[in-house]
């Protein structure tokens, strides 16, 4: 059984005790959330969809922890014009594992 839910702006497919990295959520490390925006639920080949939510479906999860993924280095130069400018980014990020898939 899996799920393509929602999660801060981003769509994931998820199934029951599988770990997801998603943008930082609100929570401390331990805490319960509840994802409502399930768009499909495939459970043993009958697939559920959404227009554009299935409603009364949900996703329970767990916050494990809270981290900051790998550096992007951005780099930009102009050529013959002696620009460069060099700028890093690392993202803040939630480790989430997946408890409950509720139809």
């Amino acid at each position: 059984m899996y799920a393509i839910v929602e999660i801060a702006g981003q769509q994931f497919k998820v199934q029951e005790g599988q770990e997801v990295f998603v943008h930082r959520l609100e929570g401390e490390p331990g805490a319960d959330v509840k994802f409502d925006k399930v768009l499909l639920i495939d459970n043993k080949g009958k697939v559920n969809v959404g227009t554009p939510v299935i409603e009364g479906a949900n996703v329970g999860a767990k916050i494990i922890s809270h981290l900051k993924g790998d550096k992007v280095t951005v780099f930009k130069k102009k050529r013959r014009k002696g620009y460069q400018k060099s700028n890093g980014h690392r993202q803040y990020l939630s480790k989430i594992k997946i408890d409950k898939i509720k139809v």
